[in-house]
Order: structure tokens, then sequence, then C-alpha cells
């Protein structure tokens, strides 16, 4: 078994099928990707969607977002997931490796990411690979309830 990373920049039907089926591991409460909703995302020029294949089959994602702020270009990581099924095979390092090569690749200066303290692997994948925790408090305002 050989992970492959790559960015989806077309709607098909199989990645709408294989994103509809990591969401619920992800969240509980994520609506499941119309074909409208996966459309905006690939097209969108402020988020680029990578997709781990595993012979073929989609077993994971992660979306990098890139925005220019005053103090210079920034990135975040987000919705980052894994089937469960395929854990342990290096999907999750292979995708945040290749979202760091594009941000670099885009002089991106900092990439931010946040990550429960209950998923332990994840926390350890992202200090291996040089994340360091700040110390900082993150607030949420959900616009939409």
């Amino acid at each position: 078994m050989s992970i492959t990373v790559e960015i989806a920049d077309r709607a098909t039907p199989e990645l709408l099928a294989g994103l509809n089926h990591l969401l619920p591991q992800l969240s509980t409460s994520a609506p499941r990707l119309s074909e409208d909703d996966l459309r905006d995302l690939v097209s969108s020029d402020a988020s680029t969607l990578f997709v781990a294949l595993n012979e073929g089959v989609i077993v994971g994602t992660l979306t990098l977002v890139i925005f220019p702020i005053p103090t210079g270009l920034r990135a975040w990581i987000e919705d980052v997931v894994v089937d469960q099924r395929t854990r342990g095979l290096g999907a999750g390092a292979a995708l945040t490796q290749a979202a760091l090569d594009e941000a670099r690749r885009r002089n991106v200066r900092s990439i931010d990411l946040t990550s429960r303290p209950s998923r332990e692997a994840a926390n350890a994948l992202y200090r291996k690979l040089g994340f360091v925790q700040r110390s900082t408090n993150v607030y949420r305002f959900s616009v939409q309830d």
C-alpha cells in the first residue's frame, strides 16, 4: 500500500462520495456536501483541497486556506481527516507535508492549525513536523446556529 496526495481541482462524483464518507469522521454535525458545495470548494482561490489516496481510493483530506493580511501572507490548515480504517499508514503526514510544501511554494509566512487535545496521534504528528504549540486562546463566534 502506498499513499499519494493530490490537489483536488475538479468536482467529480468520486471526490464527492469520498468527502461525504470522511466528513462524519471529522464532525458529527457537518452537513453532507452537495455537488454545488464541492464545485465552490475546488474552485475557490482562497483554499486548496488535498486528498490522500491509497490504491486510488480517497482515504484522507486536508484543506489549506491562504489569505493576505497586513502582516503578510498567512495560512490555516483545516478539516484534516483520515479514514479510521487506514489510520497509521502515513496519510496524515503526507497530507500535512503536501500542504506545507504548497504554502512554501506560495511564500506563506506562517501556518496555523488547531487540534483537540484528545487527538493525541494528530498532535504528536504536528509536533514531529515542526509545528509549535502556541499559548493563546482560540475563540469562536457562530454566525449561523
